[in-house]
């Protein structure tokens, strides 16, 4: 298996994992539960996380990238997550983007092949991001970490666990 391929099927496990608990959550309250009023919540990691696929984009395909309005301010780096419905778009709106920004991110990824995961990313990507293949390692970790926090505020409102 190449490496790219493998990448593809990282990514694809799991988004299936998140998919999975962003599906349980029913309303703006479960979305919007913190279990710790410092912790983020459901709505906030969907959005980052969808917002991360999109810088991936941009490194790829600068102009298949694009951010709704305020989504920067929402869930880009170093936002913190609020507790507050009327600050946010209506969940289904970011589960759409969120989808929207991997299903753009694997296609962009079938024109790979492995030589591309060594290419340098461009100017302003971050120092912890040197290459297009940092960038796809990291966006299995940075999914795992955020589904992590989902998972805990999913069971917090009694919910079963997924993985048993």
């Amino acid at each position: 298996m190449s490496t790219i391929q493998y990448m593809k099927e990282a990514l694809a496990l799991a988004r299936g994992y998140s998919d999975k608990l962003f599906q349980q959550f029913e309303n703006s309250e479960e979305w919007l539960h913190q279990p710790h009023p410092n912790a983020n919540h459901a709505l906030w990691c969907a959005g980052h996380i969808a917002r991360t696929d999109n810088m991936a984009i941009g490194f790829l395909a600068p102009e298949k990238a694009h951010d709704p309005e305020g989504y920067k301010e929402l869930f880009g780096r170093g936002s913190q997550p609020s507790a507050d419905a009327a600050r946010y778009p209506n969940p289904a709106t970011v589960v759409e983007y969120l989808n929207d920004r991997r299903s753009t991110l694997m296609q962009l990824l079938e024109g790979l092949d492995d030589r591309d995961l060594e290419k340098p990313t461009p100017p302003g990507a971050p120092d912890f991001l040197p290459t297009i293949g940092a960038v796809l390692r990291t966006l299995v970790w940075h999914e795992g970490l955020h589904a992590g926090q989902v998972s805990i505020a999913h069971r917090c409102l009694g919910k079963p666990p997924l993985l048993a």
